[in-house]
C-alpha cells in the first residue's frame, strides 16, 4: 500500500514491541477525491475521551510488567499506538504499519518479504467491523489481535480470522441471552433497531434467530449509522411512533444510539421499555443526554464490574505532551479529579479491565515462550514465534439488570382457558385471535391453538375449560311431571278398584247381571293393571324394567280390549236370540266369552314372547337427542316387535269399535254398546293422536307421551263403561230393575 507513512501517536521502545490501535478521534472530515491528485492525509475530529482511557489501560498494564520481577523479568515491553479515527481505510494501513513497518522509500524486488514484524500482538479496535479489516490483513501474520470491546459473533470464524482473540464474550452469547431476557417478561412483540455495521447486523440477526424459536415477534426491524441522512433516521422515527410494540430492542453502539435519542427526545417518545446490548446499555455518559427520560427503566445485558488497583490513579494521573503548535501548555501539575467529563468517568473500569487482562495474556504467553524463571532465554529468536498459539482466554460472564415492574409488549393479549388461538391473516405468529372453543370442547391451558373434544359422556362447562360429566336425565318420580303421572295412574287405579267394589257389592242387582258380571270383574282387573304399569315407564331404565313396560302395557291392553270386545259380542248374540228361532247364544256362552278372551291375549304374550327373544328392549344412553344432556331411556330392540304389539291392540280395538258401532240402536233402555263404542272412539282417537306425539318429542317427554295415552285411553274405558252404571245403581237405583232394563224404546233416528 503506497502512501504517506503512518506514524504512531503514542509510543515507546522496548525489547519487545506492542501495538495499539484505537480510535482516538471518532470521525473525520469528509473530503472530495478527484483521482487526479494524491489524497490528503485524513483529518480526523471529534476527540474520543473513552479510547484514550483504553490506551491508557494499556500503557498501565505494560508498566505493571516492566516493573515486575515476576513477569518477563529482564525483559522490556515497549508500545506503538495509533489512532484509526474510527476509519477502516486507516485501520487498514495503520495494521500494515504494525506488521512489517513502513519505509519512506520502497524498490521493487524479487527477493520474498522475510522482514519479522514490528510487534508481536496488537490490543485493539474498540468497533467489530474495524477488527474485522484489521484481522483479515494481520491473519496471514500470524499476528494476534486482542479486542476488549469487539463482539461481533462474525469474529468467532477461526477459518477467516485465525489470529483474532477477544477479552469479551461473543455477541453470539448476548444475543441469545438478551432474547431469552425478553421472553422472560412475556414480551412477544417488540420493535428492533441496530446500528447498520457489522456488530449491529450480525448481532440482530442472531437476536431474530433466537427470538423466533421463542415465539417472539419483531413488528419491525430497521438499521441506520450516525451518519445517514436526517431522512433516513426521520423515517425510523416514524415507524416507532406508529408502531403498536412498546419494547424496542436496540443492538446499537453508544455513539449510534446518543443520535437516536437526540432525534427522539423532539418527539417526547417517551414510555417504551428499551432492551440494549453491552455497547450502551451501562455507559454513563449516554444515560446523562438523556435529559428527557427516553431511556428510563432500560434493562440489558452488561460486562461484570470489574477493579483493577491503582489504574484508576494512572489514568486521571495526566502528564503534559510537547506541543509545536502555539497554544498554552499544561504544566502537569493540574489536578483533574474534580472534573466531571466522559474522561474523568470510570463506569468504563469493566471494559479497562479486559485491555489490562489482553495485555496480561500476552506477558503470559511470552513468558511461557521465553522459558523464564529468574532471567528469560533472550536466544530464543521471537520472528519464529507465534505467540497466537500461546494465549488463552476466557469469556466474561454476563448478569442481567432487571425492573420493579414489567411493562407488557404482545400483539395479542394471551389466549384465556376456553378459547383458542386463530393467526390473524397476513401477520405475524405473535398476532392471532382468541376464538372461543366451541360446544362439547375445551382447552384447559393458556394459548392453545386447538380445543379438545369432550369424551361423549361429558360436555364442556360455560367456561369451556373443563368437561363436567352430563345430566343423566329421565322420568323420575321426584319430578312434578312423574309425580303427577304417578298420581293420575294410582287415582286410576283406586278408581277402578272402587268401582269394583261396588259393583261386588251390587252384584246381584239386574245391571250388573245384564251383561256377564264375570266379563265386567275381568274387564275392571285388566283396567287396574293398565293402570298401574304405566308406573313402570318411571324412573331410572334398567334391563328388567325396559323388558317389563312394553310387554305388561301390551298384555293388559289386549286383555282389557278383549273384555270389552266380549262384551259387545255378548250384546249383539243377546238381541239376536230375541229373535224368533234363533239360538246363537248357545255358539257364544259363557265359555265361548272365557275362551275368546283367552285366546285374543295368547296371541299377544306369543308376540311378546317373539319380541323378547329376537331382539328385547334394552336401556340405552341416548347420547344425540340432547348435546349437554344424556337421556336415558329404553331402546326397542326390535322396532318391528313393538309396532307389532301396538299393531295387534289397534286391530282388536277397531274391531270393537265396528261392533259395538253396529250395535249402537238396539232398542234396550240401556244398550251398552253406545258406551262402548263411545269409548272405543276415545281410545283409537288417543293412540293415533300417540303415534305423531311419541315419535317427535324429545327425551323423557316421549315416555311422558306414552303414559299420557295409556291413562287417557284407560280412564276413557272406565270413565265410559262403567261410571253411567254406578251413577244409576247409587243416585238412580230406581232405573235398577229388571223392567226398567228390558223395556223397549223407540228408536231415533240419526
Amino acid at each position: 500500500m503506497t502512501g504517506d507513512p503512518e506514524s504512531p501517536q503514542i509510543s515507546k521502545d522496548g525489547d519487545i514491541l506492542l501495538g495499539g490501535i484505537f480510535s482516538f478521534h471518532s470521525s473525520w472530515k469528509d473530503r472530495q477525491d478527484t483521482f487526479t491528485h494524491k489524497p490528503l492525509p485524513l483529518e480526523c475530529t471529534s476527540l474520543n475521551f473513552r479510547e484514550f482511557q483504553f490506551a491508557q489501560a494499556m500503557l498501565f498494564a505494560i508498566g505493571e510488567i516492566n516493573n515486575s520481577t515476576d513477569l518477563l523479568p529482564g525483559i522490556s515491553l515497549g508500545y506503538k499506538m495509533y489512532d484509526t479515527c474510527g476509519s477502516i481505510a486507516r485501520s487498514v494501513r495503520v495494521a500494515l504499519a504494525l506488521a512489517n513497518g513502513h519505509e519512506t522509500e520502497s524498490a521493487p524486488s524479487d527477493e520474498p518479504c522475510t522482514r519479522p514484524a514490528q510487534v508481536l500482538a496488537i490490543m485493539g479496535e474498540t468497533s467489530s467491523s474495524l477488527c474485522m479489516a484489521i484481522a483479515t490483513v494481520i491473519g496471514p501474520f500470524h499476528i494476534p489481535m486482542i479486542s476488549h470491546f469487539a463482539t461481533c459473533a462474525c469474529l468467532s470464524d477461526k477459518t477467516k480470522y485465525p489470529s483474532f482473540l477477544r477479552t469479551i464474550p461473543s455477541d453470539y452469547y448476548q444475543s441469545r441471552a438478551l432474547a431469552q431476557l425478553v421472553r422472560h417478561f412475556g414480551w412477544t412483540w417488540v420493535g428492533a433497531i441496530r446500528t447498520n455495521d457489522d456488530y449491529g447486523n450480525n448481532g440482530m440477526a442472531t437476536f431474530t434467530e433466537t427470538a423466533q424459536q421463542l415465539d417472539i415477534c419483531l413488528e419491525y426491524s430497521v438499521a441506520f449509522f450516525r451518519t445517514d441522512p436526517p431522512k433516513k433516521i426521520q423515517k425510523i422515527i416514524d415507524i416507532i411512533r406508529t408502531s403498536s410494540s412498546k419494547v424496542i430492542v436496540a443492538f446499537l453502539s453508544h455513539m449510534d444510539m446518543d443520535v437516536l435519542i437526540h432525534e427522539l427526545s423532539k418527539y417526547n417518545l417517551t414510555g417504551y421499555q428499551w432492551v440494549g446490548s453491552e455497547s450502551w446499555i451501562f455507559d454513563s455518559q449516554t444515560a446523562e443526554r438523556d435529559i428527557h427520560h427516553i431511556l428510563d427503566g432500560a434493562i440489558g445485558l452488561s460486562i461484570p464490574r470489574a477493579h483493577v488497583s491503582g489504574m484508576r490513579e494512572f489514568i486521571l494521573d495526566v502528564k503534559p505532551l510537547n506541543s509545536s503548535r502555539n497554544q498554552k501548555e499544561c504544566t502537569g501539575h493540574e489536578d483533574v479529579t474534580g472534573v466531571r467529563n466522559s474522561f474523568t468517568d470510570m463506569s468504563l473500569m469493566p471494559i479497562f479491565n479486559n485491555v489490562y487482562k489482553g495485555v496480561y495474556a500476552v506477558a503470559h504467553a511470552l513468558h511461557s515462550i521465553l522459558g523464564c524463571n529468574e532471567t528469560c532465554n533472550n536466544k530464543v529468536h521471537l520472528s519464529d514465534i507465534q505467540p497466537n498459539s500461546y494465549l488463552q482466554l476466557n469469556l466474561q460472564n454476563i448478569f442481567l439488570l432487571f425492573l420493579m415492574q414489567v411493562p407488557v409488549s404482545v400483539c395479542s393479549e394471551k389466549c384465556p382457558p376456553g378459547t383458542r388461538k386463530v393467526l390473524q391473516k397476513g401477520k405475524p405468529v405473535c398476532c392471532y385471535d382468541c376464538i372461543r372453543c366451541a360446544e362439547g370442547e375445551i382447552s384447559n391451558v393458556t394459548d392453545s391453538i386447538t380445543c379438545i373434544r369432550c369424551h361423549p359422556e361429558f360436555w364442556s362447562n360455560d367456561r369451556r375449560d373443563a368437561c363436567v360429566k352430563k345430566e343423566a336425565e329421565f322420568l323420575s318420580y321426584e319430578e312434578i311431571m312423574g309425580a303427577l303421572l304417578s298420581a293420575a295412574a294410582l287415582f286410576g287405579a283406586c278408581m277402578t278398584v272402587v268401582v269394583a267394589f261396588i259393583f261386588f257389592k251390587y252384584r246381584k242387582t239386574p245391571i250388573v247381571r245384564a251383561n256377564n258380571s264375570e266379563l265386567s270383574f275381568l274387564l275392571l282387573f285388566s283396567l287396574t293393571l293398565c293402570f298401574l304399569c304405566s308406573l313402570t315407564f318411571i324412573g331410572r331404565p334398567s334391563e328388567w324394567s325396559c323388558m317389563l313396560r312394553h310387554t305388561a302395557f301390551g298384555i293388559t291392553f289386549v286383555l282389557c280390549i278383549s273384555c270389552v270386545l266380549g262384551k259387545t259380542i255378548v250384546v249383539l248374540m243377546a238381541f239376536r236370540a230375541t229373535l224368533p228361532g234363533s239360538n246363537v247364544m248357545k255358539w257364544f256362552g259363557t265359555t265361548q266369552q272365557r275362551l275368546s278372551v283367552v285366546a285374543f291375549t295368547l296371541i299377544q304374550v306369543l308376540i311378546c314372547i317373539v319380541w323378547l327373544t329376537v331382539s328385547p328392549p334394552f336401556p340405552l344412553k341416548n347420547l344425540k337427542e340432547f348435546k349437554d344432556k344424556i337421556i336415558l331411556e329404553c331402546a326397542l330392540g326390535s322396532a318391528v316387535g313393538f309396532w307389532a304389539v301396538l299393531g295387534y291392540i289397534g286391530l282388536l280395538a277397531m274391531l270393537c269399535f265396528l261392533l259395538a258401532f253396529l250395535a249402537r240402536k238396539l232398542p234396550d233402555n240401556f244398550n251398552e254398546a253406545k258406551f262402548i263404542t263411545f269409548s272405543m272412539l276415545i281410545f283409537c282417537a288417543v293412540w293415533i293422536t300417540f303415534i305423531p306425539a311419541y315419535v317427535s318429542s324429545p327425551g323423557k317427554f316421549s315416555v311422558a307421551v306414552e303414559i299420557f295415552a295409556i291413562l287417557a285411553s284407560t280412564f276413557g274405558l272406565l270413565i265410559c263403561i262403567f261410571i253411567p252404571k254406578c251413577y244409576i245403581i247409587l243416585l238412580k237405583p230406581e232405573k235398577n230393575t229388571k223392567k226398567n232394563m228390558m223395556g223397549k224404546v223407540a228408536p231415533k233416528y240419526v
